[in-house]
């Protein structure tokens, strides 16, 4: 996939927007919220990834850490059992009770926070480290959620975040669901935007240095490419939406969906085993 095929719904900036697009941005936003609130089975896939996230991302006891869309708190939760002082915030309050939950199993204490990344409500440079876990991507507008995730990070602090590469898995995947969704809003950019290097650089432009990429995998056990694709049909926000729409308005494209989608996992299936690879950045604010 090419960069010019990523391009197609990356608009323009929140300062030349007209009023009925920052309008459209603000449902798009209230669907995200509620799309998301199944998502907590997913985060068994999430949590050896999260671990990886907070040692690439060098955290330490005492640091002041920011999980921005936390979900369920499989980042914040590691953090914070490494002696970080950890506040979680995620736009979806049911994945937020849900990280509660887990936090107090793990008996980690962690701060959460129903909030907007593009909107985040903590001071400037008031955390050591800012990471998010395939949850930033989602933004419908990425130059405003990396302003937002700077700002209130120290000069000298850490950024780090794990992303889904458009050329593999996840991203092909993301990709094809889209031929079958309606178009996103003006505004919105596609989140397969941020699995790009070259499009992470130039969003985090001169405001950081030191930047570092690594490439790793999520190894999710699945006994076929549908029962993989029925768990993503269950807890996939976009997917959910996207599956009842078609079964109720459309079932022989859905059936084209699902053959397409089985397709392209069997080419990352073996011996039971689907193989997820990821993006991961780490950069010094200046």
């Amino acid at each position: 996939m090419n960069r010019a095929t990523l391009d197609v719904n990356l608009y323009v900036g929140m300062t030349t927007m007209p009023a009925n697009t920052v309008d459209a941005i603000a449902q798009f936003k209230l669907t995200q919220k509620e799309n998301w609130k199944r998502f907590a089975p997913l985060e068994a896939v999430t949590t050896s990834a999260a671990g990886g996230l907070v040692r690439f991302a060098g955290i330490q006891p005492g640091m002041r850490v920011l999980d921005a869309g936390c979900g369920t708190g499989v980042v914040a939760i590691t953090a914070a059992r490494l002696g970080a002082t950890v506040k979680g915030a995620d736009l979806t309050p049911q994945l937020l009770e849900r990280a509660r939950e887990n936090s107090q199993i793990a008996d980690a204490n962690v701060g959460w926070t129903e909030a907007d990344v593009e909107q985040l409500p903590f001071g400037d440079g008031e955390f050591d480290a800012v990471l998010s876990q395939f949850a930033h991507m989602f933004a419908p507008r990425p130059e405003v959620a990396i302003r937002e995730m700077l700002r209130i990070l120290r000069p000298g602090g850490t950024i780090a975040f794990s992303t889904w590469p458009p050329e593999l898995l996840v991203g092909r995947t993301a990709m094809l669901a889209m031929r079958f969704m309606p178009p996103p809003p003006p505004g919105v950019s596609s989140p397969m935007l941020w699995g790009d290097p070259n499009f992470i650089q130039q969003q985090l432009g001169k405001s950081v240095d030191q930047i570092v990429f690594d490439r790793q995998d999520i190894l999710v056990p699945a006994l076929s490419p549908q029962h993989f694709r029925a768990a993503i049909e269950r807890s996939a926000g976009p997917i959910i939406k996207m599956v009842e729409t078609l079964a109720a308005t459309n079932p022989d494209r859905l059936e084209e969906y699902r053959k397409e989608f089985d397709a392209i996992v069997t080419e990352y299936m073996q011996d039971n085993v689907v193989r997820q690879g990821y993006l991961m950045t780490r950069a010094r604010k200046i």
